[in-house]
């Protein structure tokens, strides 16, 4: 299992966070397939195919500014065949000003179901969440 961490679907986790880090759009939509399903925690509770979820990016990136946003996955764990995998994680996303100050963060669980299409790994579901407080209906982020 640890093998697939520094190659195959592992990688992709390495690749998502340096698109997001440098708000590379081309980079972010090229790890998914064109016919993506992402449950989100953020906003909309769902994107049907690759344009819905690049029209999301456009939105994520631009929102940002001045501001990067570093990906730090933890808890990593990844089931792999020869051409599907399931990869499941805490992902921890924190903004950072333009000259460096660490200005929020926030942690939610992530899962990715990927497929191997033409020699390459591509994230074809995914699904972030978090537990909800009962009593006030909203979202328990980490930090």
């Amino acid at each position: 299992m640890d093998s697939f961490l520094n190659d195959g679907p592992g990688l992709v986790l390495d690749a998502y966070a340096s698109a997001v880090n440098g708000k590379n759009l081309t980079a972010f939509t090229g790890l998914y397939a064109q016919d993506v399903h992402v449950y989100d925690a953020w906003g909309k509770f769902e994107y049907v195919g690759a344009e819905a979820w690049q029209t999301m990016a456009v939105d994520w990136f631009g929102s940002l500014g001045n501001e990067t946003v570093r990906v730090d996955f933890g808890d990593v764990r990844v089931r792999a065949g020869e051409s599907v995998a399931m990869l499941s994680a805490a992902a921890s996303f924190s903004a950072f000003s333009a000259d460096g100050r660490k200005l929020r963060s926030l942690t939610n669980r992530m899962t990715m179901g990927l497929a191997l299409r033409d020699s390459k790994w591509l994230i074809v579901h995914e699904h972030s969440s978090l537990p909800i407080d009962m009593e006030t209906g909203q979202g328990i982020f980490g930090s």
